[in-house]
Order: structure tokens, then C-alpha cells, then sequence
């Protein structure tokens, strides 16, 4: 149960701005994906769970694979996509703060499990399953908890805010994590980040609520917008299911999500060759995967969800095709560039992607139908797993960045083309 119930009268009438009540969601919300985030700095753990010698000096057997040690994030990205369907139907049937609270249990309880293992199950297990648990169930909670306290205007910025946290994690996780691999054990990072995750989303999560019914969110001024927010529709998960559009933004989210990972997974040992301290991208990253997120839901918001998807996907199309190049030629400033624009672009996908299917379905069964839409970023972690065996076998990843790139040419297309669904008047 949330910590605040009922809102005094008169708090359910049209308003001009979000409430307070409403801006304490969408705080809480952006603290909870604080902590989930931490899936991003997965980088930050697989450098040192390569590295033989660190590994024998703490009591392991030796050092995994690269495709070994990709295969927690790998795990924990499809059963968080697959969970989203069930924590979506949570959300929506017993609310939010439920959620929340299940999510903070797995992704505690799933983190002390792997770091007191201390061994490759027990982090398949804890972080890939326990936390993949948490994600799928505890992030399927804020999003649409925050749409129903915002007006139709407002939505892609609003939602980002709500999911820069989740990106945003790594600025801060990932140099704590080298410190606490160096100065302690990569056990002991794992055990200490589950018990304050437990803690934090715990609280946090007792502060997501909805609205009372009869509550109207701000309204836009504009008569296109006005228009827009006229037209909206709401469709039930198998009506949706019937539409052509839903499998669309699925395929969207996989060909937009397949190349950020491939970045975010690998970010450490991409930029080894000339910048030995690689958990310094991956905290920048985490910032530009924030930012992203708040930036184009601002610009989708104004030129429209489909015209911020094809820039952002032509962007990074190109950062991908370009890498190879950057990389031979040991440009630091370069490929640190490219790298940001492409976590900027994925970033900004986990903003997209929410705000389509309000926009698309209507907000009334958002949770559910957004934990569908979401399989597509689940379908997006074939990548890092990709990348990690054409990196072992050829002893590069430039064959991965062109797949990703060509990948995304794919992706402005279908962009292109899908257009809002018109649902038939009985």
C-alpha cells in the first residue's frame, strides 16, 4: 500500500501543471530505475571476470570467456522482457507500488545471491534470473503510473524522465563498481549493491500511486495537440495484438535496442585498446543514456514520435558504420563520440518506444500492452552475444558494428511507414 491514500477534495479537478503528488511518482519512479539501471555498468564486471589473473587471485577457478561473461546481462535482458508482460498486468490490476515492492525483493535478494556464490551459477543465477525478475516486474510499474498523471503533451518528456534513471545508473554504478571490484572483490560488489537496492526501492517503490478517479491531467493548448489528444483511443492487449502496428514497434524497439548493447555491453573492452580506464565511457554513457532519454522525448513530443525515431536511428546508423575506422585509427575523441551518440540514441528508444504505445493504444492498459511492446527489447540482446563471439573468433567487434548498422537502416524504414492504427467505430 502506498504511503499516501486518498487525496483531499478537490485534488481530483482539471489542473494546469502536475501536482505535487503527481511529481512524487515521478520522482520515485526515477529512483527505482536508479537501481535497476544497474544492468548498464554490466561492463564494468565482465572486464574483470575476463582478466585470468584478478580472477585466480580471488578465489576462482580462472577467467570466463567473453561470451561466458556476457551470458548474465544476456539472461537478465530476456527474462526482464518477458516479465514485463506479467509485472505489466500487475501494474495494472493491483497498482503500482505492488510492483515496486515485488521488484525490490528479486533485485536484492538476486544480487546477495551472486555475490555470496561466488561462483558462475550463482551469478547466472542472481543477477541473470533474480534480476531479471526485478526488472521486468518493478519496471513495468513507473511508466505507466507517471502517463496517468500527465497530460497528452507531455508525454515523451515526462516518461523520459521517469526512465532516465534506468540509464542513467551507470554514471554513478559503474566507477563505484571499479572501486569496490579493486579495493574489496567483484563478490562483495554484488553483495553490497543487493542490500541497498532491497532498501531503496523498497521505500521508493510505497510511493507510486495513481491518480483518483475523476482526475484530469493538464491539457494542451496547441489545436494540433488538442486534436491529437481528442483522437485518443484505448485498446484492450488483444485488440492491440490484432494490429499490424504492434508487431511494427516491437520490430523498432529490437533494431534500436540491438545496437545500444552492443555499445553498452561491450563499452569497457571496445575502447581498451587506447583507454585503459574503460569504466570512464561507461559512467559518461550512463549520463548520455539519460540524457537521451529526456531529450528525445522532448523532441518527439514536438516533431512527433516517428521523425525523432528515424533521426536518432540514422544518427547512430552511422556512428556504427564508422567505428571500425575509428577504432583502427586509435581516435579517442572519435569513437568516445560515436559511442555517446550511441548510447544518446538508445537511451532515447526507452523513451520512444513507452510513449508510442501511449500514443498508439491509448493509456488505459499501457502497463500490459507496453510489456508486450517491450518483447522487442528483450529481442534486442542477441546482440552483446553476437558481438562477444565474432570478438572472440576474429579478435575484433567490427564485423557486429556493421551488422548493427545495416540493422538500423532496417529500422528507419519500418519508422517510416508505420503510421497510428484507426480502431473501427461499432
Amino acid at each position: 500500500m502506498a504511503l499516501f491514500g486518498k487525496y483531499a477534495k478537490g485534488f481530483n479537478q482539471p489542473v494546469d501543471s502536475i501536482p505535487g503528488r503527481g511529481w512524487a511518482v515521478i520522482l520515485a519512479g526515477t529512483i527505482i530505475n536508479l537501481c535497476l539501471g544497474v544492468l548498464y555498468a554490466w561492463s564494468v564486471w565482465l572486464k574483470y571476470l575476463t582478466n585470468d589473473a584478478y580472477m585466480k587471485a580471488h578465489g576462482w577457478a580462472g577467467a570466463l570467456t567473453t561470451e561466458q561473461a556476457s551470458n548474465p546481462k544476456s539472461l537478465c535482458i530476456i527474462i526482464f522482457a518477458l516479465l514485463m508482460i506479467p509485472g505489466g498486468k500487475i501494474q495494472d490490476k493491483y497498482g503500482p507500488s505492488v510492483a515496486g515492492t515485488i521488484g525490490a525483493v528479486f533485485m536484492g535478494l538476486g544480487m546477495i545471491i551472486a555475490g555470496t556464490a561466488h561462483s558462475y551459477a550463482g551469478i547466472l543465477w542472481g543477477f541473470g534470473v533474480g534480476g531479471g525478475i526485478a526488472m521486468g516486474i518493478a519496471y513495468a510499474a513507473p511508466v505507466p503510473a507517471t502517463r496517468r498523471w500527465v497530460g497528452p503533451h507531455q508525454v515523451g518528456v515526462m516518461i523520459g524522465i521517469t526512465v532516465a534513471g534506468y540509464g542513467g545508473a551507470a554514471f554513478y554504478v559503474a566507477p563505484l563498481l571499479k572501486y569496490l571490484i579493486v579495493s574489496y572483490s567483484l563478490s562483495f560488489s554484488f553483495l553490497l549493491l543487493g542490500v541497498v537496492y532491497l532498501i531503496v526501492i523498497g521505500i521508493a517503490a510505497q510511493f507510486l500511486a495513481w491518480p483518483e478517479e475523476g482526475y484530469v491531467p493538464p491539457q494542451p493548448t496547441t489545436a494540433a495537440a488538442k486534436a491529437a489528444a481528442a483522437s485518443a483511443v484505448d485498446w484492450s492487449p488483444g485488440e492491440m495484438a490484432g494490429t499490424w502496428q504492434f508487431y511494427a514497434l516491437i520490430a523498432l524497439f529490437c533494431l534500436n535496442t540491438q545496437a545500444g548493447l552492443l555499445i553498452i555491453g561491450h563499452a569497457a573492452k571496445i575502447v581498451k585498446p587506447f583507454l585503459e580506464s574503460g569504466f570512464i565511457l561507461v559512467a559518461a554513457g550512463g549520463f548520455m543514456n539519460a540524457a537521451g532519454r529526456v531529450g528525445t522525448g522532448k523532441y518527439s513530443d514536438i516533431i512527433g514520435r516517428d521523425k525523432a525515431y528515424m533521426l536518432n536511428a540514422g544518427a547512430a546508423a552511422l556512428c556504427m558504420f564508422t567505428l571500425p575506422m575509428m577504432i583502427a585509427a586509435k581516435s579517442l575523441p572519435m569513437a568516445f563520440t560515436a559511442c555517446m551518440i550511441a548510447y544518446w540514441v538508445y537511451g532515447g528508444g526507452l523513451a520512444l518506444m513507452p510513449s508510442y504505445t501511449a500514443d498508439f493504444y491509448g493509456p488505459k492498459n499501457l502497463g500490459m500492452n507496453y510489456g508486450l511492446v517491450f518483447l522487442g527489447w528483450g529481442m534486442g540482446a542477441f546482440m552483446p552475444k553476437l558481438a562477444g563471439r565474432i570478438r572472440d573468433a576474429t579478435g575484433s567487434y567490427d564485423g557486429a558494428f556493421y551488422i548493427a548498422g545495416g540493422l538500423l537502416i532496417l529500422a528507419i524504414v519500418i519508422a517510416l511507414i508505420t503510421k497510428k492504427p484507426q480502431k473501427a467505430v461499432a
